[in-house]
């Protein structure tokens, strides 16, 4: 059982905080101020603090400060009535885990607790079943490692698919390393990068004097890849004429090069990948079908990143670590409600469009933690679910069709019906951005939160 110190001022939080976390099946002591925790933490260790900010005598950051010197591994939650952007930098700063402003609801403690613990288990994103190359630990990621596992050290050749950006090469590389040629060439190259009239030339190489510009003999991707793993990105993007060709290295293992009389053999395994539907291509007529045969002999389907949420704190760890050392930052994490927004996004780009979020996190930070406004997501949204703005007013008043009624509904109901109506006309200026929003309504991230489920507002 995680063992958990609560210090808060209130005797009421305290006790509210024990009962909570004590049924969750936490050993959990208490302390009414920060001098008793300090003596508390010097009697054991504690795997997870909750501390509150302002209180009398010594603050919550001076407590923070303190504890660290004495338990450097502990997990720290601050909490506040009192929500202030100085506050919580300074928490992350002195090592805090995250920062919760009250009102909080039970949920909500719950799940930070919980990832406060697991963090603290966590060091490093772990490759899992030996695959270094590929973060993930998700059931789908799980079936896509036993499937390499299979397959890898067979010649069979395979197709990849799936959306832009969710790692088709990196499976592929995976597949090379673990296949009999690991130690001959993996050679990439991405179809569509290449303009058509070279595209020919890049595959099966060409001779001197062939075209204009070929002033020397000139190696092919298959001639490079000779007794490894061809990579053809793309594969899709691929003209009739040059499918054509491929087939024949597919079914004749060899190839002429261009302007050339000669055939060459080769023995190359191919690994081909593709965001394309084939099967429509194919129907449409736009790709060979004895070739898709040929080339899909194992499929692989790479899932978006949307079906695999459970990834992306993983993710984001290894991405902040990456780029923390790349740009000479200390980011080391990003609070709960900075993951919160990163696990409702949809990634349109995948992990490519991950990665880049991080990216500019890190390089704008200027905390050692990643905070909700310093992650700029795409502007990418279905028209169709935009609201229209046009169709809400913000209420300036309760319509009500005399005093009388007004009395009728209370002033807490009518509180209660203006701060509704007030959050959906932000949200629709905001596009639904709940960061956006809560900087029109000047409520921090958390407090807006709160008030959405509160009013059951989806």
């Amino acid at each position: 059982m995680a063992s958990i110190l609560v210090v808060d001022d209130e005797l009421s939080m305290r006790e509210f905080l024990k009962i909570l976390l004590e049924k969750e099946g936490y050993r959990v002591t208490t302390a009414a101020e920060g001098k008793t925790a300090l003596d508390l933490a010097q009697q054991q260790s504690f795997d997870l603090m909750i501390s509150d900010i302002r209180m009398p005598g010594m603050s919550g950051l001076e407590l923070l400060a303190l504890l660290k010197q004495l338990q450097a591994d502990i997990g720290v939650i601050m909490i506040t009535a009192f929500a202030s952007p100085d506050d919580a930098v300074a928490a992350m700063k002195h090592g805090a885990f995250d920062y919760i402003t009250k009102p909080f609801n039970v949920e909500e403690i719950k799940a930070v607790v919980r990832a406060v613990l697991k963090k603290k288990q966590q060091t490093e994103p772990v490759p899992v079943n030996g695959f270094p190359e590929i973060i993930g630990q998700s059931p789908e990621m799980m079936r896509i490692f036993e499937l390499i596992n299979k397959i890898a050290p067979t010649p069979a050749n395979v197709l990849i698919y799936g959306e832009s950006g969710t790692g088709k090469e990196l499976v592929a590389k995976a597949i090379h390393n673990r296949s009999r040629v690991a130690t001959h060439p993996f050679v990439p190259i991405t179809c569509s990068a290449i303009p058509e009239s070279l595209l020919e030339s890049e595959l099966f190489g060409h001779v001197k004097g062939s075209f204009t510009g070929a002033i020397a003999d000139k190696s092919g991707l298959f001639q490079l890849a000779d007794q490894g793993t061809a990579f053809l990105d793309e594969i899709g993007e691929l003209t009739p004429i040059i499918q054509t060709k491929l087939l024949r290295v597919l079914q004749e293992r060899e190839f002429t090069p261009v302007g050339s009389t000669k055939t060459r053999q080769v023995d190359v395994r191919i690994i081909a990948a593709t965001n394309r539907v084939l099967e429509q291509e194919i129907i449409s007529g736009k790709f060979r079908e004895d070739l898709y045969y040929r080339l899909a002999v194992v499929p692989i389907r790479v899932p978006p990143l949307r079906e695999r949420i459970g990834d992306i704190p993983l993710l984001v760890d290894y991405f902040l670590k990456k780029y923390s050392a790349s740009l000479g930052k200390e980011v080391q994490t990003i609070s709960s409600y900075g993951m919160e927004v990163l696990m409702q996004y949809d990634f349109p780009g995948n992990v490519r469009e991950l990665e880049n979020i991080i990216e500019r996190g890190v390089a704008l930070e200027s905390s050692n933690i990643i905070l909700p406004e310093s992650l700029i997501l795409s502007l990418h949204r279905q028209e169709k679910n935009k609201p229209d703005v046009s169709k809400t007013k913000p209420p300036l008043f309760v319509a009500a069709q005399d005093e009388q009624e007004l009395f009728d509904l209370g002033l807490e109901d009518i509180l209660q019906q203006v701060e509704k109506e007030m959050i959906l006309h932000a949200l629709a200026k905001a596009d639904n951005s709940k960061m956006r929003a809560a900087d029109l309504l000047k409520l921090s991230f958390r407090s807006l939160r709160y008030k959405t489920k509160k009013h059951h507002i989806d």
